[in-house]
């Protein structure tokens, strides 16, 4: 966050010199965000695991348990910082747009505050918020994956190696994205703002081109060739090459995910149609996670559960790439409005459709959820020793239900407190906090583990999965598609909108935005992080929920 608000600045200032030297400090920064985020996960957990292993010896089962409580923190503080940054910032906007509306005669300076607080809420929110997302994702894919691996024959014959497969896919990840960073020395010689987003494209392709290549050594060298994991209930044979792809499978649907938000969010053309069509837009994108469920099934049938959790740690493996990607938007987003605020708006920064970087970062996170919440459920469905979970038992079913209500409440909970908070902010230029919502996700697992049980649980956790994913990405891209709307309008591009956009029309837009902004980022976002935190919190207690769980059921 420090790096990034420094950026700010000097982002602003190199674009004196030209678009390419502004974007280059740019995305320069965002590499920080990246490998900083990668390398510092991985060193922790692998610190983690080697003093676990003083006490827990040769018991796998019990080291990775214990394991699976750093997915759990990191999940939490994603949880806080992801939504308490979106509520900050979107209840400063709103409080700018109601100082407009209620006081016009109102000095501008006075809103000023304001706009600083939704800068600083931007940030905490877009580079904080997203980092502990992604950090949460990359923590428990490995931790699912070391888990699932513990109770299979590579940790009953105590080969640590291969035991630490999926630590050695995203140390390769980091040395990938390390010689990936070394094609962003022609960035500096970029032209046109056009240029931009082709070059950003570069990066994502030449890192899974040279991943592939990575993962294949490492398959080679770590895994025997040939082992047995476990198949929800009984065990299944799994060749090195087998669950090599499906670490490749997760890899390449991460970049096929990109590439179809990319089709989907850039161009003029889309904001006219969203602009004549309404949110119709912003819903039809539910439609994109078939690809994230695509990869599950292919990594289910080649290995089972462990071959849904490699391929999370496969989708992640490139994040270093993609965190500096998105902390550019983020940061070229901020850029302009500082120099206005600072009275040079002469330094008209445009980088490059920030926004669509932004809604591509959260739908990757969103993504990437689908693989690790579903890894996470094996696990817990392994470590539990439940059967083949049946929807058509009464307790899954109620459980079921309950957790496809849960993301909708989360979402209610977390909209209502922009409006009073904002209504504060005006009169008094203060936040609301995230009690609420952090009790409800935190709580719901060990309510229903305890007193349920594990069986209702899982109904739980399949019901929030289902849940998330569609409302999370039609959240976030309906959000994104306003505020682009918002801007084409206002732009006045060519004569189309000067002849199809009328002043009430605009007004409508602006009003939107006010909406959607909240929507995606505060309410959107944050979901992802709701199931993950959910399904880790149930890994760490399922020894407790087996032994203890179900009073109610026991009592009556």
């Amino acid at each position: 966050m420090q790096i990034a608000i420094y950026a700010n600045a000097r982002t602003a200032l190199e674009e004196r010199k030209g678009v390419g030297k502004s974007f280059f400090s740019a995305f320069r920064t965002g590499a920080v965000l990246g490998f900083l985020l990668a390398a510092s996960g991985l060193l922790v957990l692998y610190i983690a695991i080697n003093l676990l292993k003083l006490y827990y010896g040769n018991d796998w089962e019990g080291l990775f348990e214990a394991i699976a409580g750093y997915g759990l923190g990191g999940s939490f503080m994603a949880l806080f910082g992801r939504a308490t940054g979106g509520i900050y910032a979107k209840v400063a906007d709103v409080c700018v747009h109601l100082l407009k509306e209620i006081r016009p005669e109102h000095p501008e300076d006075r809103q000023k505050p304001a706009v600083m607080a939704y800068l600083v809420g931007d940030i905490v929110g877009d580079i904080a918020g997203t980092g502990t997302d992604l950090f949460g994702s990359y923590a428990e894919s490995s931790c699912a994956a070391l888990v699932v691996a513990s109770i299979s024959s590579i940790g009953n014959d105590h080969d640590f190696t291969a035991m630490c497969y999926p630590l050695l896919i995203s140390s390769m990840g980091i040395l990938v994205c390390l010689m990936t960073t070394l094609f962003t020395a022609n960035f500096s010689k970029i032209k046109e703002v056009k240029e931009i987003n082709l070059a950003l494209t570069e990066q994502l392709i030449i890192s899974t081109i040279l991943m592939t290549s990575g993962i294949v050594i490492v398959s080679w060298i770590a895994l025997p060739p040939s082992f047995t994991v476990y198949n929800f209930g009984s065990l299944k044979v799994v060749k090195n090459w087998q669950l090599c792809s499906c670490v490749g499978v997760g890899l390449w649907g991460g970049l096929i995910i990109e590439f179809i938000t990319i089709c989907t969010n850039d161009g003029i053309s889309q904001f006219q149609e969203f602009a004549a069509e309404s949110v119709s837009f912003g819903l039809a994108f539910v439609n994109i996670p078939i690809f994230a469920f695509l990869s599950i099934l292919l990594s289910y049938r080649i290995a089972s559960v462990y071959g849904i959790a490699v391929a999370a740690v496969g989708m992640l493996s490139t994040i270093a790439t993609r965190l500096a990607i998105n902390a550019y938007g983020s940061i070229s987003d901020h850029v302009k409005q500082v120099t206005e605020i600072s009275g040079r708006g002469d330094l008209s920064v445009e980088l490059s459709s920030s926004n669509t970087r932004a809604t591509i970062g959260k739908g990757f996170a969103i993504e990437s959820t689908s693989l690790v919440s579903m890894a996470l459920f094996g696990a817990f469905v392994s470590r539990a020793a439940i059967s083949p979970v049946d929807i058509l038992t009464p307790k899954v079913f109620m459980g079921s239900i309950v957790g496809a209500m849960l993301p909708k409440w989360f979402s209610a909970m977390t909209m209502k407190r922009v409006g009073p908070a904002a209504l504060e902010m005006a009169n008094r230029i203060l936040r609301e906090g995230m009690i609420r919502p952090a009790a409800l996700v935190m709580l719901t697992p060990l309510i229903v583990g305890t007193f349920l049980g594990v069986e209702m649980l899982s109904g739980v956790l399949v019901g929030s999965l289902g849940s998330v994913v569609r409302i999370a990405i039609s959240a976030s891209n309906t959000g994104g598609a306003w505020e682009e709307a918002k801007k084409y309008i206002r732009a006045g591009i060519p004569e189309y909108a000067q002849t199809q956009y009328s002043e009430p029309i605009q007004r409508a837009v602006d009003t939107g935005n006010i909406i959607g902004d909240p929507l995606k980022d505060t309410s959107g976002p944050p979901l992802n992080i709701l199931v993950q935190v959910m399904a880790v919190e149930s890994l760490v207690f399922a020894p407790f929920f087996t032994t203890y769980g179900g009073l109610l059921f026991k009592i009556f």
